[in-house]
């Protein structure tokens, strides 16, 4: 498919390069897709574990990388999460908000999947699948696209809308950036987020497979980085669990792209008593002659005397207190690339034009969704990038071709 000049080519058929693929079309500027898959949209269908967790009622910013929040802002100011709301239920899809997170009514990410295909197919936007991007080059007469087997689109504008590295099975694993980097970007290197985290303890072998609500901290060189609550799950390899995956980003930056080795977690484990307030319950259970397996039953699960015998063993209130609601795990490193919702690091955001998501290197090479380096947390707000800069991205390069 040799395809025409004023064509655009995306690169990538995840959620921001259909949006971008859509948003270029309805501008009026042909359009061509090129997926590396046999099927469009395979992140969507895994996101927010199977429910796509589509956007945030509390969209901005402040929920993203500080290197990439004007880049966002600007986005946002243009394509906000009442556009990307609106622009579903145009579509037909019936949206609903669950504390903040909007979800499609059918609580189906097929169905999201489903309605971007009828829009596809009603704007005729032609796919490539199988198209495993080897190399673009550029020439007096546009871009062309090249794939490993000898498939060949041309067109006066390309998108890279290829993703990070995180879950590379499902279609995204990094290459994109080596493109990036012919054209002259910058990549600042990427890391794996929302990753669960690994631990040698004994603590979590004796506890694998538990679950607890848990207040966690997150310590670089014996400094606060960050502070999460939620659900904390020991596995037999460290600690995972919402509360693990929403404060590991800072954790992964320091280990695996700053090769720090001096990353910890402080954990508060009965984050629903005060340390005093604890030590008082357990002193007052000393008194009444417990054994030292028995002195956290019913603040803790049945599996915790057991596994913290030699701590309780000692009866000091105050110890244990302190044990429990500022225990301390060294962390040696993070899970890879399959285990993580998110990467951070990518392509440079201030080579990127603010207003086009166009290369301020390259004319006519535009930027969507996790290629750069922007990453939010978790609550649909890497989703809700990927819709709003794929949409952005798509209108800047329908410009650059008209």
């Amino acid at each position: 498919m040799e395809g025409h000049n004023n064509q655009v080519i995306v690169i990538g058929g995840g959620a921001s390069g259909i949006l971008a693929a859509i948003s270029v079309k309805r501008s009026g500027i042909p359009v061509v897709i090129c997926e590396r898959t046999n099927r469009l949209g395979r992140k969507i269908l895994a996101s927010g574990n199977g429910r796509c967790n589509l956007s945030n009622d509390k969209l901005d910013s402040s929920s993203y990388n500080p290197a990439s929040r004007r880049l966002v802002d600007s986005v946002f100011s243009r394509f906000g999460k009442d556009d990307i709301k609106g622009l579903f239920e145009d579509m037909g899809l019936k949206v609903y908000s669950e504390e903040g997170r909007i979800f499609p009514a059918t609580n189906q990410s097929a169905t999201v999947l489903k309605i971007l295909d009828m829009e596809l197919s009603r704007l005729s936007i032609p796919v490539e699948f199988d198209f495993k991007i080897s190399k673009v080059e550029d020439g007096k007469n546009g871009f062309t696209a090249l794939s490993d087997s000898g498939k060949k689109v041309t067109g006066g504008a390309v998108i890279l809308a290829c993703g990070g590295r995180s879950y590379p099975a499902l279609g995204s694993d990094g290459n994109a950036y080596s493109i990036a980097k012919h054209f002259g970007h910058t990549i600042i290197d990427p890391v794996p987020a929302a990753v669960p985290l690994t631990v040698k303890d004994e603590l979590c072998h004796l506890l694998q497979g538990q679950k607890i609500s848990a207040r966690i901290k997150s310590l670089v060189a014996g400094k606060t980085v960050s502070e999460s609550s939620g659900d904390l799950l020991f596995t037999k390899y460290g600690l995972s669990g919402s509360a693990i995956l929403d404060i590991s980003e800072e954790i992964s930056i320091a280990i695996n792209r700053n090769k720090s080795s001096d990353a910890a977690l402080s954990i508060d484990m009965v984050p629903f008593m005060s340390e005093p307030e604890l030590a008082g319950e357990l002193s007052k259970r000393i008194r009444g002659g417990l054994s030292a397996e028995d002195l956290i039953a019913g603040i803790l699960p049945n599996k915790f005397g057991a596994a913290l015998k030699e701590t309780l063993k000692a009866k000091n209130p105050k110890s244990i207190s302190k044990n429990l609601k500022e225990r301390r795990f060294k962390i040696l490193g993070t899970r890879g690339w399959n285990e993580a919702d998110f990467t951070a690091g990518g392509v440079a955001v201030e080579e990127v034009d603010e207003m086009s998501l166009g290369s301020i290197i390259k004319k006519g090479l535009y930027f969507a969704g996790e290629i750069l380096d922007v990453n939010g947390r978790r609550g649909g707000y890497n989703l809700a990038w990927a819709w709003a800069s794929g949409y952005i991205a798509g209108k800047g390069a329908a410009d650059c071709v008209k």
